[in-house]
């Protein structure tokens, strides 16, 4: 029987580059799938792997060009990576890769772009949630699923340990979530459109400026700053998974890694939560 059709490869090779000009940091996250077709046919057809590259190579190759190019755009680090394989593999005709972008868009503060901080631009869904009885009315509205990074200015160190611990301390990491908030109304605003749109820039401002030693800390802070400049509304809830970046280890293929690549991952993640409301 003929073997008509062959390729194989490595999907969804999740990176995130991170590249420094000064205090300006512009971040890239690529999800891809690198196809090689060529000389590969006896892997099939008579259990011979002597042509095979194994797909994991595949999947180091792309982090190793990652580290070396974290300036370059999405289609000429597409052009360099396939020139890699080719220049590796003889064996190869051809490379196919399909890069697909999740686009980060910087987080304007005051109106100036901040430099380390981003938003996920598919961004939100706003929501209201309204109990009624005879007797009242208790209404909430917030955001469900608001995307939002800071690619530095994060930390997570003198934490609790033991046997089981292995994460280590760090005072610089990306620091992202997927957030659900919602704020309680005890006022009526002259608008609620506006002041919702308030409270969020309230939120994002706090997270963007300030450090965080912890998601906790910085959620409790951003529900205060909330709180100080709505009085319309009596508490903010917030529950926010960690969108975790995992710094990879480059130093098998000679290379350091500053925080400069990362694997981006959501599974499992820390799910960190609070309400923060006024004095009674």
């Amino acid at each position: 029987m003929p073997l008509i059709k062959n390729r194989y490869g490595k999907g969804r090779v999740r990176i995130m580059r991170v590249h420094r000009d000064g205090d300006k940091q512009d971040v890239s996250q690529l999800s891809l799938k690198v196809m090689l077709e060529g000389d590969f046919g006896r892997a099939y057809t008579d259990a011979d792997n002597s042509t095979s590259t194994s797909t994991d190579t595949i999947k180091n190759i792309v982090n190793v060009t990652a580290r070396e190019n974290t300036a370059l755009q999405t289609e000429p680090f597409c052009q360099v990576l396939a020139q890699r394989y080719l220049d590796l593999y003889p064996q190869a005709v051809s490379v196919t890769i399909t890069a697909h972008e999740t686009k980060w868009a910087r987080l304007v503060i005051d109106g100036a772009p901040h430099p380390h901080s981003f938003v996920r631009d598919d961004n939100g869904k706003p929501f209201v949630e309204l109990h009624a009885t005879r007797d009242g009315v208790t209404m909430s509205s917030g955001l469900d699923n608001f995307v939002f990074m800071k690619s530095t200015q994060s930390g997570w160190e003198n934490y609790y340990t033991d046997k089981y611990s292995t994460i280590q301390p760090t005072n610089d990491r990306i620091a992202a979530t997927s957030m659900v908030a919602s704020w309680t109304w005890s006022g009526t605003p002259a608008d609620y459109k506006a002041t919702n749109a308030k409270i969020l820039e309230v939120l994002l401002k706090e997270f963007a400026t300030t450090y965080s030693p912890s998601v906790q800390n910085s959620l409790y802070r951003m529900g205060e700053k909330a709180l100080a400049a709505v009085p319309e509304i009596s508490e903010i809830s917030m529950a926010c998974p960690n969108l975790h970046f995992i710094l990879m280890n480059l130093s098998g293929f000679g290379l350091d890694n500053n925080n400069d690549v990362f694997l981006p991952t959501e599974e499992p993640h820390g799910q960190i939560e609070c309400t923060v409301g006024r004095s009674s």
